[in-house]
């Protein structure tokens, strides 16, 4: 192999890692030392499903208790600066988004990765109604798509999606980022002000809480009834 060519790939793969952890260490580092175990491991707990910046980032916010599966320990997070969550978050969307956009055949190659790599792509050319509406929009719909805080919406989808629709690769790590970081300073925004009316009053908080379940349990129990639906021919 050339060693150009050889210094380049090696690059691609340590580049991307590199920059996301030198910059979570030096957002650590900044914090107080109450809180900078705290942050590290929140910032860990997002490679693990179900949680997403949707959870994440109020939780960093608002602080309390949480359960981190790779040490299978319950820490507690003190409150935290909302848009220190929500850069730190889309850092990551975007750093995940640089290392598959530059590394795509490797990813492939990773176990267990790999595989829910290929599931996506196969999702992705049949047409999946949860990713179809992606690929006539194009940049705008993986920033959307990025953007929407559910489960499975984050930087390494979209960076799968956008290979998919034929984007470049430094225009699907452009709309990842960009979507990654519309989306999590929304979700910060938003759970601040929840945090500030908590404080003041509990039952309105509660209220809006018992709302939000309600129109996610319709929105779960219509969509589970289109799934069951037989194809019209």
């Amino acid at each position: 192999m050339d060693i150009r060519k050889f210094l380049v790939t090696l690059a691609k793969i340590i580049i991307p890692p590199a920059i996301g952890i030198f910059a979570l260490l030096a957002i650590g580092f900044s914090l107080d030392p109450d809180t900078r175990m705290k942050y590290w491991y929140l910032c860990m707990a997002y490679f693990f499903p179900p949680l997403g910046k949707e959870s994440v980032i109020p939780i960093g916010i608002a602080g309390g208790d949480m359960f981190i599966p790779i040490i299978n320990t319950q820490v507690h997070i003190p409150p935290i600066n909302p848009n220190v969550m929500a850069f730190s978050v889309a850092l990551i969307d975007s750093v995940v988004s640089l290392f598959v956009v530059w590394n795509y055949d490797l990813v492939k190659k990773i176990p267990l990765l790999g595989r829910f790599v290929k599931k996506v792509e196969e999702l992705g050319r049949k047409g999946s109604k949860e990713y179809a509406w992606v690929r006539p929009l194009r940049f705008t719909g993986i920033v959307l798509f990025v953007m929407v805080p559910f489960q499975g919406s984050g930087g390494l989808v979209g960076s799968i999606l956008g290979r998919l629709i034929g984007m470049k690769p430094w225009v699907t790590w452009v709309a990842v980022t960009t979507g990654a970081l519309a989306g999590c300073l929304l979700i910060a925004y938003f759970a601040n002000i929840l945090k500030s009316i908590f404080i003041k009053n509990f039952i309105l908080v509660l209220a809006i809480i018992i709302i939000m379940v309600i129109v996610f349990g319709l929105y779960k129990i219509a969509v589970n009834n289109q799934k069951g639906k037989p194809n019209k021919k």
